[in-house]
Formats: structure tokens, C-alpha cells, sequence
């Protein structure tokens, strides 16, 4: 029997099933305003069948954004426009459809150019900004020195991060994720590959320790909260699983009610071993150290029986579909046809299930 359609309690939240969509980057926001694409991608992820959608990574501050394309929720502006994409989404989910929203910021990754115009540094001419980090030390060699923050430049962080979730509460978010991972801010401070600092803040997890507190402060009981963090860094002496599935444990100490495990992205040194699921052993690792905490596997997770199997066995109990969702917006839909399970759909499109539209057949087959 198939459990990827069983539903989920998520600290005080449940979603409809074990399918999230896992944030990702559109790169085109207005100064971090959500735009008229917003109102077609979260509507459409709004659809996929998915029982949570986790908008993408957010910006706390304008300079947290990795590009000039990237959300934000630093403003009025930002929350008035994110608003009217949510209430979009929200208008034409499917029933029991939570949405989450990624908070974040780039750290010495931000400044950065949108992917399909280079995905390197801003040069003088692209309008860059100053970057900030642990340390004053480039993520790769010809990139900007970022300033190392001081103890005011953390604590105006630690406050960025609560303000943007009080924004997110005021939306109508009901989930909210905090960026751990991918080598932005809060992993530079967690992995021993960067934070190499010698007061307070060189305790790997105390910056994002005391962001997880003031984001759970800031937030209603009714949201739950949780975190991505880094299974692995790739690279000799960073991060790995034990050190991971230990953190996850302080998180969840801390009030967390989730981990989305994904891995890299530290240093241009590191060399990730992809392959179908390769972060899944990470997300295992993870759960089978904090069975009381709920983890989400997420990295080349694209097909029904895959993701079904990565549930089914308590390897974790959330799958996250990221690529997978871009190239077949109504993913779930055909996850739920391959395992013989029925969702709603809108009635709108509801003549397209199988048992009522013969075409299923020929474009599907079994």
C-alpha cells in the first residue's frame, strides 16, 4: 500500500500528503517585489498536487538577495506584492494545500548575477552591493571580499529574519523555512569550511540557533517552522551526516518542527556525487537520529514508486520535488494515477482524470 498520499502533521499544521514543493528561484522579482510571473508559478505549483508549496528563497534584506531578480520581504512593498500572489495561489489550490515561504539570505553568494546572464558577481556596471559573511573571505578566488559582521551586523540580522517572518504571518504564510544551506549566510556560519571566527559566533550553530528562536518568537503557535540544512558539504573536514542529524536535534530543541536536507555548495571545490536520490541517505541519517522531528528528502527524487519508497521505508517522512515540478507542473497528479490514488482536482480539469478521458491512456500509458 502506498503512504506518499498520507497525510502529514506538521508541528501544528498537516498537509494533505507527503509531497512539497521545494523552493526555487525565479530570479524575477521587482527590488523584491513578487511579479506578474508570480502569478502564474505559485498558482500553477498551487495545483500540482503537492500538499505543501515553499515559495523560494526570500530575502530578510536587500542585500541578503542572491540577485537583483530575487524576492524579497524587507518592505511594505515586498509584503503588499507577495500578498497578491499568495491570495492567487491560494484562490485555486488544491484542498488542504499549505504554503510555505523560504527566509534566507546570500551572504558572500549574494550580489550575484540571475543564472542566464552569467550566475557569476555583479561587475561595476550591474549595480553590485557590499556582501557580508563570518569572515572576510571570498567564496571562490576573483569573487568580492565580503565584510565580516560584527556583533551589531549579526544581531541587525538575527532581527531581519524575525521582522520577514512577522511579514510572512501577516500574508497568510503557513509554514515557514529557514535557509541553512546552498552556502548562503546561516551554513557559512555552520560549516567549519568557512566559520573559522574566535568569539561567540564562531560556535557553528549559534547564529542560526538564535535566528530559528527569534523567527519561532515572532510567529504564531498556529505556524509551524523548521529549517534546510546541509547533509553533507563534499569536502574533507566540512559537514557531514553525523554532524547534520546533530543539529537537526538542536533545531528541534530549539522548536523546530522540520528539516529539508539538502547538501554542497559551500566551496566551487566541492564535488557533489549526483545521482537519482543521492541526498536521501543524508535525510535517513537525519530521521533515524530524530524520529520525533519530521525530515524532508529532497535531490533527484522523480518518479512516483521513488518517492513512495523513500516514505514507505521511514528513510523520511516528506519527499520535496523541485526540477521535477518545473518540467511537469501537475507532478502529483500523475505520482497519485502511477500509485492508484485518487486526488481532487479542479473541476475545471477534473475530465482529465484517467477514468473519464480515454487520452490518458495515450499520452500516459501504464
Amino acid at each position: 500500500m502506498p503512504h506518499l498520499f498520507d497525510p502529514l502533521a506538521i508541528g501544528p499544521v498537516h498537509a494533505p500528503n507527503r509531497i512539497a514543493i521545494a523552493p526555487m528561484c525565479q530570479y524575477s522579482s521587482n527590488d523584491g517585489c513578487a511579479s506578474d510571473w508570480h502569478l502564474q508559478h505559485i498558482p500553477m505549483m498551487a495545483m500540482s498536487g503537492a500538499g505543501l508549496v515553499i515559495l523560494e528563497a526570500t530575502g530578510v534584506e536587500r542585500a541578503g538577495r542572491i540577485t537583483h531578480g530575487c524576492l524579497g520581504l524587507y518592505s511594505d512593498d515586498n509584503e503588499r506584492a507577495l500578498r497578491r500572489a499568495l491570495e492567487a495561489a491560494k484562490a485555486v489550490a488544491l484542498p488542504g494545500t499549505l504554503f510555505g515561504v523560504q527566509l534566507a539570505h546570500a551572504g558572500r553568494k549574494a550580489s550575484s548575477q540571475i543564472p542566464w546572464k552569467g550566475g557569476s558577481w555583479l561587475r561595476p556596471d550591474e549595480d553590485p552591493w557590499r556582501t557580508s559573511a563570518p569572515v572576510a573571505e571570498p567564496f571562490a578566488e576573483g569573487w568580492p571580499v565580503p565584510v565580516a559582521l560584527d556583533d551589531a551586523g549579526v544581531q541587525r540580522l538575527i532581527d531581519s529574519f524575525a521582522e520577514a517572518a512577522g511579514r510572512a504571518a501577516r500574508i497568510g504564510f503557513d509554514v515557514i523555512e529557514l535557509h541553512m544551506a546552498h552556502g548562503y549566510l546561516m551554513h557559512e556560519f555552520l560549516s567549519p569550511l568557512v566559520n573559522r571566527r574566535s568569539d561567540k559566533w564562531g560556535e557553528l550553530s549559534r547564529f542560526p540557533l538564535e535566528v530559528g528562536r527569534a523567527v519561532a518568537a515572532a510567529i504564531p503557535k498556529t505556524m509551524a517552522w523548521g529549517a534546510r540544512i546541509t547533509g553533507s558539504d563534499w569536502i574533507e573536514g566540512g559537514i557531514t551526516p553525523v554532524d547534520a542529524a546533530r543539529f537537526a536535534g538542536e533545531l528541534r530543541r530549539a522548536g523546530a518542527h522540520f528539516v529539508d536536507v539538502s547538501s554542497g555548495s559551500v566551496s566551487p571545490q566541492a564535488r557533489v556525487q549526483i545521482g537519482p536520490g543521492y541526498q536521501v541517505p543524508f535525510a535517513a541519517e537525519v530521521k533515524r537520529a530524530n524520529p520525533d522531528l519530521v525530515v524532508s528528502a529532497v535531490g533527484l527524487i522523480v518518479d512516483a514508486q521513488q518517492a513512495d519508497g523513500i516514505v514507505s521505508s521511514g528513510q523520511a517522512d516528506q519527499i520535496a520535488i523541485g526540477r521535477g515540478a518545473l518540467d511537469d507542473p501537475r507532478w502529483g497528479w500523475r505520482a497519485a494515477e502511477k500509485l492508484g490514488v485518487e486526488i481532487t482536482r479542479p473541476p475545471q480539469y477534473a475530465r482529465t482524470a484517467p477514468k473519464l478521458w480515454p487520452g490518458a491512456a495515450l499520452i500516459r500509458p501504464a
